[in-house]
This record gives C-alpha cells, structure tokens and sequence, in this order.
C-alpha cells in the first residue's frame, strides 16, 4: 500500500464536493483523508514533507489547486472551495481519473495577475520552483484572509498596529474600545513621534466599506493630524475609494487583498516554516590554479 499521488484525489475530493456546499479548505483535506484515505497504515499517515507537513493532506491540497486550475472546483472567497458546474458534470458522467488529469493539464495556468504562464510540460527546473512558491503563497494567504475574518475585532485592531510597527513606523498607542470615535489606534509615522497617523480597522466578512465609513473616520481625526490609514478585511465601494481620494486628509485604503500581502511580506500571521538550498556549480573552485 502507498500514499495517493496528488493528481489520484481528484474524483475523492470532487466527490465530497458534489453536494455543491461551501466548505474551508482544510475541511475539505480532512473529509477527503477520513473517507477514502482513514484505513491506510499510520505509518503512511503519518509520513511528512521536508517542511513538516503529512504527505497526504499536502497531496490533498494540491489536488485541490490543480482541480481550480482546471475549471472543476472554485475559490468563492479566500480559503474557502466549492464545486463548478463543470465538477458537476464530470462528477455525474463519473469520467475517468485521466480524462480529469487531460482537462486540468490543459487548463493549468497561474493566476491571472501572475507575469508568466508556466505548463507542466514546457517548465525548466527553476519555472517549476517559483511555480510552486507562488501558489504556496497563494493558499497560505487564502487562510490567512479567513483566519482574520474570525478573530475578534478587538484583536484584529492589535494585530493591525502590530503589522504597522513591523513596517517600520514608530509605537502605537491603543485607543480605548468605546468612545473612541471610530479611531483604533494612533500610530507614529516616525521613531521619534514627530508625525501621527490615526487607524481605522473593520473586520467584516462579507460588508463592504461604503463612503459613510470613510466620512466618519475623516470626521473623527483631531486637529493634531491630517493622515490616516483605513483596514478592513473586505473592500471598499467606489463610493468609498472615492471619498478618500478627494479628502483633505491623506487616507491610505487596504483591503483584504492588500492586507494579506503586507502580513506575508512582514511575517506577521505567518512564520518561515522551512528554507531550501539550491546548489549550483562552483567554477572558480575548477578554475583555481591552487588546486
């Protein structure tokens, strides 16, 4: 017995799919593993990767990917998975384990806002590698979008100032949770406090930030300062974008989207879980005439 090859759970994981539910993705890893994979031997179950991952809930993720870029499963919102309608129907016509593997081959391309289209079968080692850190990246920032979604708002308000501190401005200071007028914290724009920025951050899952918000932050901010930052976990409505583009003050807007790609920059969220060593030839060491 062996541990299924990534591209050998497409159908079980379009079979619990097939409900046509929304479900995070790591729930989708432990149904899939707990119905077709629970009576491997444990020691197969508990093998891992490099990076200390189980080899069967890794394989099972990237079943999951190459399954979205074949058109079969979709990412309604960050870290969650729902089958297509073309899941469905091959779901249905119970096609074949290679007719799928055809149909996600030919429909394999990065993301759209990727700068080149990398194929299985036309990559070099190295289009291979970064390939693979993309979407990495990609999954680890879905669930990081939906981890945010969750926590309480108060903490995602410290975790923002956090963020803020690790790019490089000076300490914040955290306003009080009632009566704060629709400020979250107060940042330094510099180490010495010269210049302050007030915060506004929302954790919202589904709302959008609308032009009221963005009117009250604007109206909550004291004489003493005229920039600010508003964070949320959504996005901003056009009419919101732009009331904060035609301000008097200077009002930064971060979205889910930028959010997450700042925490990743920054570590914070995140940790390094493993570092990987590439070698190539040394041909000063041949070269030398020491030898």
């Amino acid at each position: 017995m062996e541990l299924p090859k990534f591209n050998e759970t497409f159908l079980p994981i379009l079979e619990i799919l097939s409900d046509e539910k929304i479900i995070k993705g790591r729930e989708l890893i432990r149904l899939v593993e707990e119905k077709y994979y629970s009576n491997l031997p444990i020691e197969l179950l508990s093998q891992i990767t490099k990076s200390g991952d189980r080899v069967i809930e890794n394989r099972i993720a990237w079943g999951k990917s190459y399954l979205k870029k074949g058109g079969l499963v979709q990412y309604p919102e960050r870290g969650l998975v729902q089958i297509t309608e073309k899941g469905k129907s091959a779901g249905k016509e119970n096609v074949s384990l290679e007719k799928i593997q055809s149909d996600v081959i030919n429909f394999y391309e990065p993301e759209k806002n990727t700068a080149k289209a990398v194929t299985i079968y036309s990559s070099s080692p190295q289009d291979l590698i970064d390939n693979g850190f993309e979407q990495i990246e990609r999954e680890v920032k879905n669930e990081l979008l939906l981890k945010l979604k969750e926590v309480d708002p108060y903490a995602f308000e410290k975790m923002i100032l956090i963020l803020l501190k690790k790019m490089g401005y000076g300490e914040f200071i955290e306003t009080a949770k009632s009566g704060d007028g629709g400020i979250d914290g107060i940042i330094n724009e510099d180490q010495l406090g010269l210049e302050k920025i007030y915060i506004q951050a929302k954790r919202y899952s589904e709302t959008k930030v609308r032009e009221t918000d963005i009117r009250n932050f604007i109206g909550a901010m004291s004489g003493d300062t005229r920039k600010g930052i508003f964070v949320t976990t959504s996005s901003f409505d056009e009419k919101a974008k732009t009331k904060a583009r035609n301000a008097h003050h200077s009002i930064i807007l971060i979205d889910g989207c930028k959010l997450v790609d700042l925490m990743h920059k920054f570590n914070v969220g995140v940790q390094i879980k493993s570092t990987y060593e590439i070698k190539i030839l040394d041909n000063d060491f041949f070269d030398s005439t020491d030898i």
